[in-house]
């Protein structure tokens, strides 16, 4: 079962989307939002959110910010009246873009797409502990545990260890659906950590053990009380 949400300020789509998820099995409907702010408060809770359906124009917050600036990476379907968005909304990896309005069979071929990815993604966390990036002419193996954390600069992702880096032209997002939900976190537009590496959580920053001594990496005000909900915390 996928636990989705829509995002969309046009409440007829909203309708429409609605109705096609309850006739659909394997979906579950657990929010629907006609703006992206009221939307990134439900990234805050417990239940984890698996699709989510997202208009691109909105006021406040528009359906690409909204992809910058939530916690981790769902799948995503973009349902939008304009093409114009369509080469921007892939660089985020989303699974599909569907023109409104939407009849239900292209709806369905999204749901398809999406829940297949959705699977592969959940069957390759479940079964691997590591990755394999590619540096020149070689395929270099790294372990989950062997990831401390990974930080972005445009198109640019560099992937830290304890005494190494590699630098890859790859999207946060996209790498971020390669690793496993349970073991990364995203804490910061351009951050994410493995939490098995914090060692101190101090003010708006974590401090991880590296071979030069200690490294410190922000935390973004909203992500860190998802981060602080998801750890075993014991107050004294």
């Amino acid at each position: 079962m996928m636990n989705c949400i829509i995002i969309d300020d046009d409440r007829l789509s909203r309708k429409v989307i609605e109705e096609f998820i309850s006739k659909t099995e394997g979906l579950k409907l657990i929010g629907s939002y006609s703006n992206a702010i009221d939307a990134i408060n439900a990234f805050r809770s417990k239940e984890e959110i698996h699709l989510v359906f997202l208009d691109i124009e909105m006021p406040e917050m528009s359906g690409l910010e909204f992809l910058k600036n939530i916690h981790y990476s769902p799948q995503t379907i973009i349902i939008s009246a304009k093409d114009k968005y369509a080469l921007d909304a892939f660089e985020y990896d989303v699974d599909d873009y569907l023109l409104k309005p939407i009849t239900y069979a292209r709806f369905y071929k999204a749901i398809d797409k999406a829940i297949t990815r959705y699977n592969e993604r959940k069957e390759l966390a479940d079964s691997k502990d590591e990755i394999f990036i590619k540096r020149t002419s070689s395929l270099i193996k790294l372990k989950y545990d062997d990831i401390l954390w990974i930080e972005a600069l445009e198109n640019y992702v560099t992937i830290y260890t304890f005494s190494d880096k590699f630098t890859i032209h790859f999207t946060l997002k996209s790498i971020e659906k390669k690793l496993p939900h349970q073991k990364f976190r995203r804490i910061h537009r351009s951050h994410i950590i493995n939490i098995d590496k914090i060692n101190i959580i101090e003010d708006n920053c974590i401090i991880i053990q590296i071979e030069e001594g200690k490294k410190m990496v922000p935390i973004g005000k909203s992500y860190k009380e998802k981060l602080l909900n998801d750890l075993n915390i014991i107050i004294k």
